[in-house]
This record gives structure tokens, C-alpha cells and sequence, in this order.
């Protein structure tokens, strides 16, 4: 499965509704995710985008994994209070979001979808 899009309002629909008068965090994923903030003049962005996309394919059961464009979409970015790119976004199902600033290699990513978002303790 490819890494996914995200819009401002795709985002509401399928992940959290900022909007909403109660501002606690609610995810409304059935999978654990991963949103990767980017832009496509960010040389760092470009380089981790086929390693998201690997690992899409690898997890496709799991999790899912989507991107937002940064400047396409300012309202996410300030939401977040996005500052440096890429910032990656793991969201576990029953805990807070966490966010890391910068590119990961492909084996510090694998080791927080296990440990962080599928809960195994093995990796």
C-alpha cells in the first residue's frame, strides 16, 4: 500500500478533527500511523520518501502511512508547530502522538513502528 496524502480536511475525516470542541487527542485510525511533513524542495524529505514507501509496502497490514506537504498544507504544519523538515509523526492507537524533527534511517524507523506502534518488545 503507498503512503497516502493528506489534506487538512482529509486529515479531520481520518485521523483527528481539530476542530472539534474538545481538544484532546482522539485518533480515529483502526492501525497505528505514521504522517511524514515534507516539502519537495527539502533534499533530506526526498531522500527519506522511498525509504516511507518501502515501508508502507512492508507494513501495509499495520500501519499506515501518510504524508502531508508542508506548503501546501500551513494549517497542519502550524497545527503541529512544524519548524524543521522532514517531522515525523508516530501515532500509537491508545497513547500520545510522538514527534521526531529530521530524517531517520530506515532501521531507527523500524525499531519505533515495533516498539512504539505495535507494541513489540522483541525488536
Amino acid at each position: 500500500m503507498p503512503t497516502v496524502n493528506l489534506t487538512a480536511q482529509k486529515f479531520k475525516d481520518e485521523v483527528f478533527d481539530y476542530t472539534q470542541e474538545n481538544k484532546d487527542w482522539k485518533y480515529k485510525g483502526s492501525k497505528p500511523a505514521i504522517i511524514d511533513f515534507y516539502a519537495d524542495w527539502c533534499g533530506p524529505c526526498k531522500a527519506i520518501a522511498p525509504v516511507l514507501e518501502e515501508l508502507s509496502a512492508e507494513y501495509a497490514e499495520d500501519i499506515t502511512i501518510y504524508k502531508i506537504d508542508t506548503e501546501a498544507e500551513q494549517e497542519l504544519s502550524a497545527m503541529f508547530g512544524i519548524r524543521s523538515i522532514p517531522s515525523i509523526l508516530f501515532i500509537p492507537m491508545n497513547k500520545q502522538p510522538m514527534m521526531q524533527a529530521g530524517a531517520m534511517p530506515k532501521n531507527a524507523l523500524k525499531e519505533v513502528i515495533e516498539k512504539e506502534l505495535l507494541g513489540n518488545t522483541k525488536a
